[in-house]
């Protein structure tokens, strides 16, 4: 993790009695997130990052009075850059999974996400293996949907992975694709937006529990970020963030 860098004055005993008195705003945090993820992470007309993970993150680093950047990062490439040291923590809405886990640490859960299949009204879609044979889906690569098709209906759809899940719902709008299976709250902001396309079937339960990763060395900044995450749901500021994206709560 760096360290802001302090100007030497005086004598050397000066810099040490200094460099004990430094207070905990000290600290920098950088931060990835992937800005292409509406309403989570996505940048503003502007450039600017923004959406419910960066205004977390920011809230996160109030809490613990340190000084943030955040950057963004192509997904494919977030946890190889976090590896490599580029930044030090990832606030971009990644599932806590078990083979994520053999590569970084992760933080509490900061909400709970659930899966939901879209698709264009009046295609009569229905969920389950014989409903969906021979249909194409696409889901964003290297997520758990995209996981959860490959081992739900291995054999059953074509599957389509994109880069993006903007990508997946261009494709979807654009009649190459019957279904896409994504985020619930991605979807929902997608669905308000796009009124020719609706949910189809219930949401999928998968116990899909969102971290912020960290490496796994990095075991102080994991715990600080936990605390932070306990402070800010108790102290109000996550509901006010929460309502600022979403009519529901989307911790539980």
């Amino acid at each position: 993790m760096q360290r802001r860098k302090f100007a030497l004055a005086g004598t050397a005993a000066i810099f040490a009695v200094g460099m004990l008195a430094l207070p905990a705003q000290a600290e920098t945090v950088r931060i990835a997130t992937e800005g292409a993820y509406p309403p989570f992470n996505m940048k503003s007309k502007a450039g600017e990052l923004t959406g419910f993970d960066v205004d977390i993150a920011k809230a996160l680093c109030a809490q613990m009075k340190a000084k943030c950047t955040v950057v963004a990062q192509d997904w494919d490439g977030i946890i190889p850059g976090l590896l490599a040291k580029k930044y030090d923590a990832i606030v971009a809405s990644m599932s806590i999974t078990e083979e994520r886990k053999k590569k970084v640490a992760f933080t509490a859960p900061y909400y709970k996400n659930y899966l939901r299949f879209v698709a264009r009204k009046g295609k009569k879609l229905m969920v389950d293996k014989a409903g969906l044979k021979g249909k194409i889906v696409g889901a964003q690569r290297q997520t758990v949907s995209s996981k959860h098709l490959e081992t739900a209906y291995k054999g059953v759809v074509k599957i389509k992975v994109y880069g993006t899940q903007q990508a997946a719902w261009l494709d979807l709008k654009a009649g190459r694709t019957d279904a896409v299976l994504a985020d619930i709250y991605p979807g929902h902001d997608w669905v308000s937006k796009n009124k020719r396309f609706a949910f189809v079937g219930d949401k999928i339960d998968i116990n899909d529990q969102i971290g912020i990763a960290v490496r796994k060395d990095d075991g102080a900044l994991r715990d600080k970020l936990s605390a932070a995450i306990k402070a800010i749901r108790a102290n109000g500021t996550y509901a006010k963030i929460n309502a600022k994206y979403f009519p529901f709560d989307i911790y539980k």
